[in-house]
């Protein structure tokens, strides 16, 4: 296992620890509290800890490497596990959305909700500030080693924070405000849940994207263009084609050379133009280059 599958499992780990540990305060908080919000706001939590699950298992798997039955390696896996996390979310936020509005279509109705208990409040607060931390902490990482998974599991994080603001918000509340305002505990929580929704379909986009096998964006295309054109003896790069396969680039082009240049220095140049792409864009950056004559480019 190399270091960054290590730094990933570890990250994660340290995740799956806070989302134990905030599940069962907030469930025994929401059940005590009587607060709908906080109830799910502890499944939201342990829906976290699924994706922890998701994001240690499918990081071994893409840091295998190149293999006989995986001639590009394995980093697409990490873009399926994104995609996973992005579904869970999803379905987590429209469960939570009808749920809310059950309770609030049942208020409206005459019914009287349970006021929700100050323990109730103090879970969400605990929850908020732990979350917070965690999302800061999992993104700086994800960022750091370009995981789309990571980043995904940290916003995981953050959509629990944003919950739990709701929770506390609509808590608050119900305790303060009393009576008929109870019913801002599944109201602002139905809110969040929306929101949840929103950032899982904006997550699963770019992931299924690559999955597509969708070109990298047109300014990253620039850049690589303008990176190998500035090596001496590349006259002429065309027919570009790109992807990405999880947190590396995928090039393939043709590159046009004087046609009298023998076979070692245009070999040279391909070693010069592969040296400053892998700079730019990462040691796993995998390119094909494909040499061609003056007279056979056009």
């Amino acid at each position: 296992m190399n270091n960054r599958s290590k730094e990933i499992q570890r990250i994660t780990l340290w995740g799956a620890l806070g989302n134990i540990a905030l599940t069962a305060f907030k469930f025994i908080a929401g059940v005590a509290g009587c607060s709908a919000a906080m109830v799910a706001d502890a499944i939201h939590s342990a829906s976290d800890l699924v994706s922890d699950i998701i994001v240690i298992y499918f990081a071994r798997l893409s840091a295998q490497g190149r293999d006989k039955s995986h001639d590009y390696g394995h980093g697409k896996f990490e873009t399926l596990a994104t995609i996973i996390i992005s579904l869970l979310l999803l379905a987590i936020g429209i469960k939570m959305t009808f749920s809310s509005y059950e309770q609030v279509r049942s208020a409206i109705e005459g019914n009287t909700l349970p006021a929700p208990e100050n323990i109730a409040l103090w879970a969400a607060a605990v929850s908020i500030i732990t979350k917070e931390i965690l999302y800061q902490w999992t993104a700086r990482v994800g960022k750091r080693l370009s995981s789309q998974v990571v980043i995904a599991n940290a916003w995981h994080h953050r959509t629990d924070a944003f919950s739990s603001i709701g929770s506390l918000m609509g808590i608050g509340g119900a305790i303060f405000l009393g009576g008929e305002w109870t019913i801002l505990d599944p109201l602002v929580g139905g809110i969040i849940s929306i929101i949840i929704v929103v950032v899982a379909a904006k997550m699963a986009v770019p992931a299924l994207a690559e999955l597509t096998e969708t070109s990298l964006p047109e300014d990253t295309e620039r850049q690589i263009l303008e990176i190998a054109h500035s090596v001496d003896g590349a006259n002429n790069i065309h027919d570009l084609k790109t992807r990405q396969c999880g947190h590396y680039y995928i090039a393939d082009f043709h590159l046009v050379v004087d046609p009298q240049m023998s076979i070692l220095a245009a070999h040279d140049i391909t070693v010069s133009i592969e040296k400053k792409l892998r700079e730019e864009f990462g040691n796993e950056m995998q390119i094909n280059i494909h040499i061609e004559p003056y007279e056979d480019s056009l």
